[in-house]
């Protein structure tokens, strides 16, 4: 089976094309134009071990918001799609990683049921180039397009940049774990009710 799939999403606002592939080996390739979110969203390849080629035309002359939420949603999307009926899947996932003084827990269950419960607090109005208030969006826009409940906490730290690191560093473990195939399950759905 392959889980790889490639994600076109043009609006008025922004042009997403993504290419993912959920089996990879963690090589990014990101042209957002937002040079700190490029440097996330590689966490999120490096240490989910996906492959992610993604190039976003946003309009920055506004501000940076839809060209973020959007390409949580375009991942979400991707994701939703690579994984298929999740047929043979973990399902959860969870992660805590520290970065210095930091250290932040994400927990993930790709239930069909989409949620996003975010708790993180920073000092500052930009991390980068990024409103900070701009990560709740990009991960809201993941949770509903990949019908995944996710939990996001930061537990500990200082500087801003090492909490959203963490976040997202956590978030791609986490991902890899939930979406990784279980050789037990014998392909069958993670559920109960036998379709998630």
């Amino acid at each position: 089976m392959t889980r790889q799939t490639r994600i076109e999403r043009h609006t008025n606002e922004t042009k997403i094309d993504i290419s993912l592939n959920l089996d990879g080996t963690g090589k990014a390739r990101l042209n957002t134009g937002l040079g700190f979110f490029d440097h996330m969203l590689e966490q999120i390849a490096r240490h989910g071990l996906l492959d992610i080629d993604l190039h976003v035309e946003g309009d920055l002359h506004v501000d940076c918001h839809h060209s973020i939420e959007d390409t949580g949603i375009a991942l979400g999307d991707a994701l939703r799609e690579a994984l298929g009926d999740k047929r043979g899947i973990y399902r959860y996932g969870h992660a805590y990683v520290p970065l210095d003084e930091a250290l932040s827990r994400v927990v993930i269950d790709f239930s069909g049921r989409p949620g996003l419960h975010f708790h993180a607090q920073f000092n500052r109005d930009k991390i980068g180039d990024i409103d900070t208030e701009a990560f709740f969006e990009f991960f809201q826009g993941f949770a509903n397009h990949a019908r995944a409940t996710v939990h996001i906490d930061n537990l500990r730290g200082v500087n801003n940049h090492h909490i959203i690191e963490t976040i997202f560093k956590a978030f791609g473990r986490a991902l890899r774990m939930a979406a990784a195939e279980d050789p037990r399950a014998a392909g069958t759905i993670p559920s109960t009710k036998g379709c998630l």
